[in-house]
């Protein structure tokens, strides 16, 4: 069984005791999250798919940590111009375990 489910602009392809990393949401670790923007949900040999959301279907997930991925540099460079500027990103994230998937 798996589902597909939208957050931060992104799609993810989830299963139960999966651990994702999603965009940083505002939950505390340990808590408990619902993901309510569900596209599509596959259990055995049925395929449910929304237009664009399925109804009343959720994906269950407890918070397992916050924090930052690796940092990565962004370099941009004009040549024969002098022109050189670097710099770097670390982007915020939280990663869920999957407990259930609802519909």
């Amino acid at each position: 069984m798996y589902a597909v489910v939208k957050t931060g602009g992104r799609q993810y392809r989830v299963e139960p005791g999966q651990v994702v990393r999603v965009n940083k949401l505002e939950a505390a670790v340990g808590e408990a999250v619902s993901l309510n923007e569900v596209l599509l949900v596959k259990d055995g040999e049925t395929l449910k798919a929304g237009t664009p959301l399925l109804d009343g279907a959720t994906v269950s997930a407890t918070v397992v940590e916050q924090d930052r991925a690796k940092k990565i540099i962004v370099f941009k460079k004009k040549r024969r111009q002098g022109y050189q500027k670097k710099q770097g990103h670390r982007q915020d994230y939280t990663a869920l375990k999957i407990t259930a998937i609802n519909f």
